[in-house]
C-alpha cells in the first residue's frame, strides 16, 4: 500500500531554513552545533525537521516578551 506524500515538507533543507530565518549560512551551522536547532543528515545532506524550526521560532519570541 502506498502512502502519500506530505503536502508540507517534514524537514528542511538548511538553505530552506536560512530563508525561512533570515539567516546567513554559518549562523544556520552555529545554531546546529550549538544544538540550539535539532537537526539530522541523511548521507551528506543535512536536514532540520520543521517542528524544531518553529520551536527555536517560538522560544527566541517568549524571550523577547
Amino acid at each position: 500500500m502506498l502512502t502519500a506524500v506530505p503536502a508540507t515538507p517534514e524537514a528542511f533543507k538548511v538553505p530552506e531554513v536560512m530563508r525561512a530565518l533570515r539567516l546567513s549560512r554559518s549562523k544556520v551551522y552555529d545554531l546546529i552545533r550549538s544544538h540550539e536547532l535539532p537537526s539530522f543528515t541523511i548521507g551528506r545532506s543535512r536536514r532540520i525537521p520543521v517542528d524544531a524550526v518553529r520551536a527555536y521560532m517560538r522560544d527566541r519570541m517568549e524571550e523577547a516578551a
